[in-house]
């Protein structure tokens, strides 16, 4: 058993200390091998970063009403009776008797992208006075709150990076009215970061809204508190509303997007690793070859052919786990913290975020590199094993 580790760590060191003799061909295995992680990684992280961002924006101690039967803000609708109703029921927080709760209402407009200058759609959102205290995390980073009854709007961080004109002290028309930038807000990254925000009462106006709403954005009591507040509003005969955690809404309005990225990152990644695999394939075979004497020797002085068989396969992986780290850090350099938007299947609004290159995604990466370099070992490896010694030796 010693006999055989000694064989074999003895062997794999001497195929490892030869590499850079042998650079030129363990390039090509290097280079191939990276660049299938680089593009998994890189596409990964377009849903890490997205679904980050979507969940970002949940709250289990929040809740959002929506109508009965719809899927997302865009088809629910709600009466200012209802709204009215909303806000009685217990379990809600109130701030002496004002309750926590902002009735609001979202539309989309057209406003150009800054880096291509193409048309987007961009969610306005009417809010109410309570608005930044339902949404904690919320917060003016520039400029100031917009002033209610007035076409003063304040835009995401998000949004003002991503489309034209949405800089503070700026103005806009959309539709038949012009509305001024006046602030730029933060959410800790969340999906509202790409919304444009303002008074849900003039938004009525300009839509010929009336006096009607899509959501309310409840705060409760506590996380605890939410089956209390459903309970009373699902059974209450003068609303026909639904009631869900803001979280659970966003993470499944997450799920679309991110399982369509995740499987078109796979599957090219698929694609490319046979190819970088056959690379990998083809380097271990020209070692096998330009070393046939050596591993023949080796077989003739008594090493076994599981110490050979191990020793072309660690190489391969060696090779795989060079490629897999370079791929990683370029694709960390290159990718992560990049902003861009997208978007959202549900709402159709886009979405701004930015790439996350995570340590979950930095190991799958690695993982992926060292499997390609097992399966290109293993043939050159059986290979190596096989060879007939006397055919081998009279080469010497």
């Amino acid at each position: 058993m010693f006999n055989w580790i000694g064989q074999t760590l003895a062997v794999t060191a001497l195929n490892l200390r030869t590499i850079p003799q042998r650079l030129g061909s363990s390039g090509v295995a290097i280079v191939g091998i990276a660049g299938v992680v680089i593009v998994l990684v890189s596409v990964l992280s377009i849903a890490a970063g997205f679904t980050a961002a979507m969940q970002n924006s949940g709250s289990p101690s929040r809740a959002i009403v929506m109508r009965s039967g719809a899927d997302s803000e865009m088809t629910s609708g709600l009466s200012g009776a209802e709204v009215d109703v909303i806000k009685q029921a217990p379990g809600l927080r109130r701030d002496g008797q004002t309750p926590v709760a902002s009735a609001e209402l979202y539309v989309i407009i057209d406003i150009p992208k800054i880096s291509t200058n193409t048309s987007a759609n961009v969610p306005m959102r009417g809010v109410q006075q309570t608005a930044m205290a339902v949404r904690s995390e919320a917060s003016i980073v520039e400029g100031r709150m917009f002033e209610f009854g007035t076409n003063e709007i304040v835009v995401g961080r998000g949004a003002s990076g991503q489309f034209a004109g949405l800089t503070v002290g700026n103005e806009f028309k959309s539709g038949q009215d012009t509305w001024k930038v006046v602030g730029i807000f933060e959410t800790d990254g969340g999906v509202s970061e790409t919304e444009i925000w303002c008074d849900s009462r003039v938004l009525q106006g300009a839509y010929r809204r009336g006096n009607s709403y899509q959501t309310v954005l409840a705060q409760l009591d506590s996380s605890d508190s939410f089956n209390t507040f459903r309970d009373w509003l699902t059974a209450n005969p003068q609303v026909n509303v639904q009631v869900r955690r803001e979280a659970d809404y966003y993470a499944q309005q997450s799920r679309a997007l991110s399982g369509l990225i995740q499987g078109v990152g796979f599957g090219i990644a698929a694609l490319m690793g046979i190819g970088a695999v056959f690379g990998a394939i083809l380097t271990m075979y020209t070692a096998v070859s330009t070393r046939s004497r050596e591993i023949a020797t080796l077989r003739a002085l008594g090493f076994n052919t599981t110490s050979v068989v191990v020793s072309v396969l660690a190489e391969s992986m060696a090779l795989a786990a060079i490629g897999g780290a370079i791929g990683g850090v370029i694709a960390y350099l290159g990718f992560n913290g990049y902003q861009t938007s997208t978007m959202n299947f549900s709402t159709f609004s886009q979405v701004a975020f930015a790439f996350q290159v995570t340590p979950r995604l930095l190991g799958m990466g690695l993982i992926y590199a060292l499997l390609m370099g097992l399966i290109g070992g293993l043939f050159p490896a059986l290979r190596a094993a096989r060879l007939p010694i006397p055919t081998a030796l009279r080469e010497l």
